[in-house]
């Protein structure tokens, strides 16, 4: 709530209590009761306000959840189609998803590449250790030599498909750039309800405390942990539920924010 509007209550408030003080000197006690009246109804009216204000803020905030221009022409693109913060975290959870596909993918190429790698290594080892010993005949020694041959040519064309596949697995991680500038989006707007919240919080209690208003703590219940609340079934079917953004548009516009 901003000074004018926190002074503008104030005023209000001062008014109505002269004006309530007057009519009990003068024994008007109908007149009385209508001004307790109003100023139930002000205060009622003033949360009311403050509380669409707020979600009006919160509303347009979400809507506005902006996304850097930096991020790559294809994804600022597709985000720039995107409704809301929902649809941008939503669009987080399948890149990171298709990501993560991609990299397990690769890696169950590679194994076998370097399985054979491994492999082929381990025989040449047996037989050059033989030669090494001096335990080789002069056709084995041949038969060793077209070995490695072998193995350096099938190990630079494996070495060559190892390394296009690391290519893919470094470039399937660029999603993290757009993510976690999404996430960081998210963040700031789960700080920014937070204290909005707070500021609600702030302005029943200085309402309360205007208007000497006590409220009794209710009873701690047991909380079954295991409950979930579960989604709205069939949401197009009742009244009482919003299903997307333009309802909650509407909304707060019928009831003028």
């Amino acid at each position: 709530m901003s000074q004018a509007d926190k002074t503008g209550v104030e005023n209000s408030l001062v008014l109505h209590a002269k004006e309530l003080l007057s009519q009990l000197e003068t024994g008007n006690s109908i007149d009385a009761m209508q001004t307790i009246a109003n100023l139930h109804q002000q205060r009622d009216q003033f949360l009311f306000d403050e509380v669409g204000k707020l979600t009006r803020s919160l509303h347009s905030a979400i809507q506005n959840f902006a996304i850097d221009a930096e991020v790559g022409q294809q994804d600022a693109s597709e985000l720039s189609r995107m409704g809301d913060a929902s649809d941008r975290l939503n669009y987080v959870i399948e890149r990171t998803e298709q990501a993560a596909n991609k990299t397990m993918d690769v890696v169950e190429e590679i194994m076998p590449l370097s399985s054979a790698i491994g492999d082929d290594a381990n025989s040449l080892k047996e037989d050059w250790g033989r030669f090494m010993r001096k335990d080789m005949k002069p056709a084995e020694f041949r038969d060793l030599t077209k070995k490695i041959d072998n193995f350096l040519t099938m190990t630079a064309d494996k070495s060559a498909g190892i390394s296009g596949h690391l290519t893919t697995i470094l470039l399937a991680q660029d999603y993290q750039d757009l993510t976690g500038q999404v996430i960081k989006r998210v963040i700031g707007l789960v700080q920014e309800v937070e204290d909005n919240l707070v500021e609600l919080v702030k302005m029943a209690g200085t309402v309360d405390y205007l208007t000497g208003t006590q409220h009794e703590l209710p009873e701690k219940e047991e909380v079954d942990m295991t409950a979930g609340e579960g989604p709205i079934i069939n949401p197009e079917k009742r009244d009482d539920v919003v299903s997307g953004q333009d309802d909650v548009d509407d909304l707060l516009s019928s009831l003028g924010f």
